[in-house]
């Protein structure tokens, strides 16, 4: 069964992460935490703050991201990064089947 820790700090966004996940996912506080996180999959809103900055440290796991669809340099930079990306309403739309 596939673990996830994510960084998903909207309300809305993470309870649409949770009821896809069950109890296989943790949430982290910040996104430092995820360098820490024992799981399988790391999911990140990129659109918030220090998430680009911690992609790196992230480089030997699983990273799967999502944002604005507008915001395309955010999204280059975080694929730059090794991010899987996708805009944001992929994302919600694929849920199930990507963490499956």
């Amino acid at each position: 069964m596939t673990t996830v820790a994510a960084y998903v700090p909207d309300l809305m966004d993470r309870s649409k992460v949770s009821a896809a996940a069950g109890s296989r996912v943790t949430f982290a506080r910040t996104p430092g935490d995820l360098a820490a996180a024992d799981a399988d999959l790391i999911v990140v809103d990129l659109s918030r703050p220090g998430v680009l900055d911690v992609l790196p440290a992230l480089a030997s796991k699983r990273v799967l991201g999502f944002g604005s669809h507008v915001d395309t340099e955010l999204l280059q930079a975080a694929e730059a990064a090794g991010c899987e990306v996708l805009p944001r309403s992929k994302f919600f739309a694929r849920l199930g089947e990507l963490l499956a």
